[in-house]
């Protein structure tokens, strides 16, 4: 059963409950001049009156969010429940001021028989039963209407008892006993709406339920690539939590990678508040473990420019840095710019780097033509893919380079392009490898000036 289709049916049943019982009590106090069961009664009217208004609220609650109402139509329900608290508190005023009017007066006892005994008995299963199901309702649903309207039948269990107290207490002699009942009956439904109009005001002024923020910053916190939760901030409507966050991330993360860090930070408040939903705002910072590297790299990154092989030497001690930095770059730019207009834009790269590490920090920009994307090409003859691969095997004789596989060639109208794999020893480093296949590929570009570009890839033996 889903949760609208919950919510409206046990409203549904605890109207026509309610209407049956109330009208059972009120006929059965008229009839032997009971206030407390008269008072009980009207309890029941208006039990019954929130059980149509709460009903009519749950249909319209879980309407999705619209132009009007961006949040949703969740605190219709708290509305609902604040108007059915100003109820309850009329009826007791009521009902004190006529049980202190029989009591000043010495008004007679009501006429005890079985029949009150046995309507409040079926009254006190009843509202058991709905309170129960209005209860289990409200929590699968989060209904603050359901959860009141169970508080109302809960309480009216309790006014029943009262009620047969005050009954007993009248036939055993006790004239006041009938007006003490009542009063006590109204103290319980001012207590029952002095306890909704607190949780019900809270909801509407948006407080954040107990530890509802801590829970929510440790399910962000968790997420991988979260450095820590500069701000949350949290609302129910109805049964959604909205959260709205400003995160930190690391700067030097791709945008991808960013929004994979959303994408798991709704999926991890998700878990933790079932229906939950999520602003998540990423602010870039730096991280303690940042190298010179990456902060080079972000600086171009967020100058629009593409640069490769970095190289940092630390040289003297210069300020706090620990050493005079040297740093060398290879700054790529569209093959057709100017030379001048290209230095401009080394220079401004070097400028930006300065102000980020000390105006004595070293640059030498290597300006170099952007390599342009691939021509469209076909894959060349066999007979050519077999001579390049014996040339590359040849090529990588005798070194600790060998077995070229995978060998590709593809012409195209900028030349020909070639991949190949091979392996090496698992225990050579990086640099090693690349020198050795770098030789490979410029041996390979001299036997054959046709080749464009040498694509390789190095890979351990198979296991």
């Amino acid at each position: 059963m889903s949760g609208q289709h919950s919510k409206t049916s046990v409203a549904a049943i605890s109207i026509f409950a309610s209407g049956g019982m109330a009208a059972a009590k009120f006929v059965v106090g008229i009839a032997i001049g009971s206030l407390a069961l008269i008072s009980e009664a009207l309890h029941s009217s208006v039990d019954l009156v929130a059980t149509i208004i709460t009903w009519a609220v749950v249909r319209v609650s879980d309407k999705p969010a619209d132009e009007q109402h961006h949040y949703g139509h969740g605190k219709l329900e708290s509305i609902s429940a604040l108007g059915v608290t100003a109820l309850l508190y009329v009826l007791a005023g009521g009902i004190l001021v006529e049980a202190y009017s029989r009591l000043r007066e010495g008004t007679p006892p009501p006429t005890i028989s079985a029949v009150p005994f046995v309507v409040l008995v079926i009254d006190i299963v009843v509202n058991l039963w709905r309170a129960r199901a209005l209860h289990r309702a409200a929590r699968e649903t989060r209904s603050q209407a359901l959860a009141a309207d169970a508080l109302h039948f809960a309480s009216d269990v309790m006014g029943s008892f009262a009620v047969i107290i005050g009954l007993i207490l009248a036939g055993l002699g006790f004239w006041w006993g009938d007006a003490a009942a009542a009063a006590a009956v109204a103290v319980m439904i001012a207590a029952l709406g002095l306890r909704m109009a607190g949780s019900t005001v809270q909801t509407l002024v948006d407080r954040a339920p107990e530890g509802a923020q801590e829970k929510a910053t440790a399910a962000i916190r968790s997420v991988p690539g979260v450095i820590d939760v500069e701000r949350l901030r949290l609302r129910m409507v109805g049964a959604t939590t909205f959260i709205d966050t400003i995160a930190k991330v690391p700067r030097t993360y791709p945008i991808d990678r960013v929004e994979e860090i959303k994408r798991e930070a709704q999926a991890a408040v998700s878990r933790a508040f079932d229906d939950a939903d999520l602003t998540f705002t990423p602010v870039p910072v730096a991280r303690d473990n940042e190298t010179v590297r990456d902060r080079i790299m972000v600086i171009a990154h967020n100058s629009g420019l593409a640069i490769h092989h970095v190289t940092v030497h630390d040289l003297g001690p210069i300020q706090d840095l620990g050493g005079k930095l040297i740093v060398g770059i290879d700054l790529e730019v569209d093959g057709e710019m100017q030379l001048e207009a290209a230095h401009d834009v080394a220079n401004t790269l070097e400028r930006n780097i300065q102000e980020e590490f000390g105006a004595d920090v070293e640059v030498d920009v290597h300006i170099e033509p952007l390599e342009p994307e691939l021509p469209f090409g076909v894959d060349a003859t066999p007979e050519r893919v077999q001579t390049v691969t014996a040339a590359l095997t040849e090529y990588a004789a005798g070194g600790e380079i060998h077995d070229i596989h995978n060998v590709r060639v593809r012409n195209t109208d900028a030349g020909e392009i070639v991949n190949f794999h091979c392996r090496a020893t698992p225990s050579m480093s990086v640099i090693k490898v690349h020198e050795q296949v770098d030789a490979i590929e410029r041996a390979l570009r001299r036997a054959f000036p046709s080749v464009k570009r040498v694509i390789s890839h190095a890979e351990p033996p198979r296991a």
